[in-house]
């Protein structure tokens, strides 16, 4: 299985393009993981949060194919300890899917329509992150999902 993380404007904060560097190569060693940056919705200053979030929407339905399970990085989401989301995605990987694909909304959450596609809700926390480093947080929490199924010592309970 192939794990994806769709988001919507790309990473420009350094230290995080480092943090995601740093975990995307340790995760090569355990299973395919990506991370894809739709460009930001053009002109997003002069719309209403409405509009802006269809927009947004759009280019995240187009990007996705129907046999991608879909998992909603929302407020409103299941919560899970570090080791419950182990079992999150051992229970996607044995599924069968060929792809997983995790989605940062923009500023403004998801359209009706992303969330009518959405498969699952996934909250990282009650907190609220800034959307690069939400990007960072995912990926570390994929990494020690491997290194518990793999019974490594990253993570300490």
């Amino acid at each position: 299985m192939e794990i994806e993380l769709l988001t919507i404007g790309k990473t420009s904060i350094g230290f995080v393009e480092n943090g995601i560097g740093e975990y995307t190569k340790r995760l090569k060693h355990y299973i395919p993981y990506s991370i894809r940056s739709l460009p930001d919705v053009k002109n997003a200053s002069r719309m209403d949060q409405t509009r802006q979030k269809e927009a947004e929407g759009q280019k995240i339905i187009d990007s996705l194919t129907p046999s991608d399970f879909v998992v909603l990085l929302d407020e409103r989401g299941k919560q899970y300890s570090s080791v419950e989301f182990s079992s999150f995605i051992e229970k996607q990987m044995l599924s069968g899917r060929r792809k997983t694909v995790f989605v940062v909304g923009g500023p403004y959450g998801f359209s009706k329509e992303v969330y009518e596609r959405a498969d699952s809700l996934l909250s990282l926390s009650k907190m609220t992150f800034n959307h690069e480093m939400v990007r960072l947080f995912f990926t570390e929490q994929i990494y020690r999902a491997m290194t518990i199924l793999r019974g490594e010592p990253y993570h300490h309970e």
